[in-house]
């Protein structure tokens, strides 16, 4: 076997070794079929492909999330509740009941009565039970009281006892009245509420405020054994102005961005973040570089998203760039978190990538014959 032979063998050898043309992806055609095909087979997803071709196709630009807490009203800002510590002082005059540490000031009808005493009781911490001990009044229930209400429960259970007492109560720690702050914030921990009227853009700005981009930041509410969720930037803009916190809420800041992946004949294939707070898909198609000259169909440009929370309801919307209103529609068309935005490939473009394939194979065949017959010269 000649060695011009053996040349030639191998460079036909390398190009029998590439039987398929590259592709970045499906065309448009191939993408809507098999979206066909998968709705009518047992089994497979129920897929929507819509075209973008009129308003009514485009749909409403709604909310990253749905804020779904019940609203319990604001409660008085003095309710106990268990972990308050309460500092508890009891005046009586006359033969007294605790026998008073010192002389409190009392005034009576001529002036000052020094036989006014004051009696501080050690701190008082309500239990889990919301119940608290007084000595000789016992245990007494005060969950879901005012600190007006106790004084009053705590007189009456005394009022046998001693000559006319009165009770001052102050709250020396604060559990109920409070919520947990955590996550991207300035001053995590527990924040008191001091009118129970504070708004969740208030309660950010107490605890020190945000660390980071609004768009790119999450509120996540936990009350009882409900949980919302709403893009921070919604908030702070007033779309979610009503949004109060209510004691015993846990508020935490969750950095998460809005994100959108870029797939197939474009001039970028990655992940990319939301560069403002909204998008549209055709901002979305400019970040990607729109559509790739050599490979990609500007009538087959695809959003991939669900339509519901769930993520059961998959919908393909279709945009034909080639058409003019459809770039006033993309305009319009607000960008979602999770998108998928698709640019086709060009069922036409496969002869020239043909053509470059078998120029692009055949260069080292040329090569080898020159070589071969280099060699046998």
């Amino acid at each position: 076997m000649s060695m011009k032979f053996m040349i030639m063998l191998v460079a036909f050898g390398s190009l029998g070794a590439c039987a398929t043309l590259p592709s970045s992806g499906p065309t448009g055609d191939q993408i809507e079929n098999s979206a066909r095909e998968a709705a009518e087979s047992e089994g497979g997803l129920q897929i929507a492909v819509i075209a973008v071709d009129n308003l009514a196709a485009v749909p409403p630009a709604a909310g990253q999330f749905l804020w779904n807490l019940p609203d319990l009203g604001s409660p008085p800002t003095d309710m106990l509740g268990p972990g308050d510590v309460l500092s508890i002082s009891i005046f009586e005059a006359g033969v007294t009941l605790f026998g008073g540490d010192s002389p409190a000031g009392g005034m009576a009808e001529g002036g000052f009565d020094p036989s006014v005493k004051v009696q501080t009781l050690p701190p008082a911490r309500v239990d889990d039970n919301g119940d608290i001990m007084v000595p000789y009044a016992g245990r007494l229930r005060v969950l879901g009281k005012t600190v007006m209400e106790l004084q009053e429960q705590i007189r009456n259970s005394l009022r046998n006892l001693s000559q006319n007492p009165q009770v001052l109560i102050s709250r020396e720690h604060i559990i109920s009245n409070s919520i947990i702050v955590g996550g991207e914030v300035g001053r995590p921990g527990r924040l008191v509420l001091e009118t129970n009227r504070e708004s969740m853009a208030d309660v950010i700005a107490l605890s020190g405020g945000y660390r980071g981009e609004p768009k790119d930041l999450v509120l996540r509410v936990e009350r009882g054994q409900n949980e919302a969720r709403a893009r921070l930037s919604d908030v702070l803009a007033g779309v979610n102005r009503d949004l109060q916190a209510y004691p015993g809420d846990r508020v935490t800041i969750l950095r998460k961005p809005l994100m959108y992946a870029i797939l197939g004949a474009s001039g970028r294939t990655q992940q990319a973040a939301f560069t403002r707070d909204n998008m549209s898909v055709l901002d979305a198609i400019a970040v990607a570089g729109g559509p790739e000259p050599n490979s990609a169909d500007p009538g087959a440009v695809f959003v991939f998203r669900y339509s519901d929370p769930e993520r059961t309801s998959p919908v393909v919307y279709h945009f034909n760039m080639l058409d003019t209103q459809t770039y006033f529609l993309a305009q319009q068309f607000a960008l979602r978190d999770d998108d998928i935005l698709y640019f086709g490939n060009a069922a036409a473009n496969q002869p020239s990538k043909l053509i470059q394939l078998v120029s692009q194979l055949f260069a080292p065949v040329v090569t080898a014959t020159s070589v071969a017959n280099t060699l046998g010269n």
